[in-house]
Formats: structure tokens, C-alpha cells, sequence
């Protein structure tokens, strides 16, 4: 198997934090013009903004808290040669439940559904990251 199929499901991922990142800037450039925003609190302040940006935001902010965990785990899957058809479709499976979880999150913001995809996301970082164990072990 080509190793490098791995960055497939990165590559994904990163463009999911970029397509955010466009949002957002979209998002609050709405905002600014139907003056909806604080002008004095914006800089500091998050509650400056109304609820559709924060949604936006916030989803950013976990752009980069188990996505990192993926990223370092597809890396050392990379590194070790260790990438197989099961651990790929678990880079996959992962991936799916950023982009579920984004849609849901800017979107009807559905909290024990939001929890739910979030779950399956970390159940899938830890199989990779028992995958990512074989090479140590001997397996």
C-alpha cells in the first residue's frame, strides 16, 4: 500500500480548518455590516458578536484540539510505515466525524449530537493510536 495515502485524510482536515477560517471572515463581515457587533468589545471581547459568528469560532477552536492528536498520529503511522487499509479507513472514519461535527456546530448546534460525532472521533484516535503502537511492540 502506498504509505503516502495518508495524507489524503490530512489534507482534508486541514482544509476543513481553512474553509472555517473563510467562513468565519465571511461571517463577521455580515455581522459588521448589519451592525450587529460591538465595535468597542469586538477586539477583546467574543461576546461583541452575535451567536452565528461565536458558532463559527468556536468551531475553529476545535480545529485544533483533537485534529492535532490526528495529525501527530497519522504522522508517526507515516514515519513507522505503518499505514494499512484498516488504519486508513480509521483516518477516514475521523475525518468524517470533524466534518459531521463542523456541519452540525455552525449549523442547528445540536449539543448531545455534536457530543455523540465528538465521541466517535476520540474512540477513532485512540484505535490509531493503539494502531500506531504495533511497531513498538513487536506486532
Amino acid at each position: 500500500m502506498d504509505r503516502n495515502l495518508i495524507f489524503l485524510p490530512v489534507l482534508v482536515q486541514v482544509a476543513l480548518t481553512l474553509f472555517m477560517f473563510i467562513r468565519l471572515g465571511a461571517v463577521k463581515s455580515r455581522a459588521m455590516r448589519l451592525g450587529e457587533v460591538d465595535e468597542r468589545r469586538r477586539a477583546l471581547h467574543k461576546d461583541a458578536w452575535p451567536d452565528y459568528v461565536l458558532k463559527v469560532a468556536n468551531n475553529i477552536d476545535n480545529q485544533f484540539e483533537t485534529p492535532v492528536l490526528f495529525y501527530v498520529l497519522s504522522f508517526m503511522a507515516w514515519a513507522n510505515d505503518g499505514i494499512d487499509w484498516l488504519l486508513l479507513s480509521l483516518c477516514w472514519g475521523f475525518v468524517g466525524t470533524r466534518l459531521a461535527h463542523a456541519y452540525i456546530h455552525v449549523g442547528a448546534n445540536l449539543v448531545a449530537l455534536r457530543r455523540k460525532v465528538f465521541t466517535a472521533g476520540v474512540l477513532i484516535l485512540v484505535l490509531l493510536a493503539a494502531l500506531d503502537l504495533r511497531p513498538f511492540l513487536g506486532l
